[in-house]
């Protein structure tokens, strides 16, 4: 496999150019030879400059061009603008999704070991209930809903069933089959890379769990697919009262799997804030991105924290 890493800068309208300022910062030499950045050369110049920092940018066309060089590769990306920190949105989302196409195509290649996508806001996709894990899963025709966001720590990682629905429609959502299918695509993953069946736990949708009455979607879907796994092999326990497994439980389990995005995501940011990365699982190549946004209340303040970066990074080079 190759050894080369493709970052997107991601939004224009963000802290992105800051943390990929201060994670390149602390990269060595030969990190840096494998990292490729898809963005806009000017935009990414004249963000350095407004934010004061110092790094030597080289505009490439191709990857496997052989470029021996610790600057900082740019695969450039057509993008007008006045102001660097404030670029329509129109010409945002075309933006966005030129880097995700090309990011895409590379990665399809095989000459990559994967790619990071920096924070994107999900409006610039124009579609609703749709993120970067719905967006690549479709380019890649995957039709099935198997497809896994992972939001992972160095020992520990959450799983939502759903991602970006509304509440609302969380219940009509979930089902057997669905859930099954997300399960395996982890369980098949995390036995590849660690060599043993990892300990799972999987929440109910609803306080205390309804406390297991027929009609509830514990009793109808998830003890169901929980049996269903068992016999499968997997380590998996459920359902678990999630006002309760964050406390000290989940310690027990490699993951915990949720059955919408806040329900995992919000107790894990509380307890392991910015050391933790998003992994898509069940695409046709690895993906990974920082587990925040653009965080646009804090641009230009240089004050934002690169840690999820630096994670990204750091597991993408050492993957086999």
């Amino acid at each position: 496999m190759s050894n080369k890493i493709i970052i997107l800068s991601g939004d224009p309208n963000s802290i992105n150019s800051e943390i990929i300022y201060k994670s390149w910062k602390r990269l060595n030499m030969d990190q840096k030879k494998k990292i490729f950045l898809i963005s806009n050369f000017e935009l990414l110049k004249q963000q350095f400059s407004i934010l004061r920092y110092s790094i030597k940018l080289i505009k490439i066309k191709n990857i496997d061009d052989k470029i021996i060089t610790n600057n900082l590769k740019i695969l450039d990306i057509p993008l007008k603008f006045d102001d660097p920190f404030k670029v329509s949105f129109k010409t945002s989302s075309i933006f966005i999704k030129k880097a995700l196409n090309l990011a895409h195509d590379l990665a399809l290649k095989g000459d990559v070991k994967g790619i990071i996508n920096c924070p994107i806001n999900k409006k610039l996709l124009k579609k609703k209930n749709y993120g970067i894990t719905e967006y690549l899963a479709a380019k890649c025709k995957i039709k099935n809903s198997s497809e896994v966001m992972l939001i992972k720590s160095k020992n520990f990682s959450v799983l939502p069933i759903t991602t970006h629905i509304n509440l609302k429609d969380v219940s009509r959502k979930i089902n057997l089959k669905k859930i099954i299918k997300k399960i395996l695509t982890f369980n098949s993953w995390f036995k590849l890379n660690y060599k043993r069946y990892p300990r799972i736990g999987v929440l109910g949708l609803n306080p205390h769990n309804a406390e297991l009455v027929k009609s509830s979607e514990e009793s109808k879907i998830i003890v169901p697919s929980i049996k269903k796994l068992q016999k499968k092999g997997l380590k998996i326990t459920g359902p678990l009262v999630s006002d309760t497994v964050f406390i000290n439980e989940y310690r027990k389990y490699d993951v915990i799997v949720g059955m919408y995005h806040d329900q995992v995501l919000t107790p894990f940011k509380t307890i392991f804030k910015f050391d933790a990365i998003n992994i898509t699982l069940g695409i046709k190549y690895l993906r990974l991105s920082p587990d925040h946004g653009v965080a646009e209340n804090i641009m230009r303040k240089k004050v934002a924290d690169h840690t999820s970066l630096s994670r990204c990074i750091n597991f993408l080079e050492k993957y086999q």
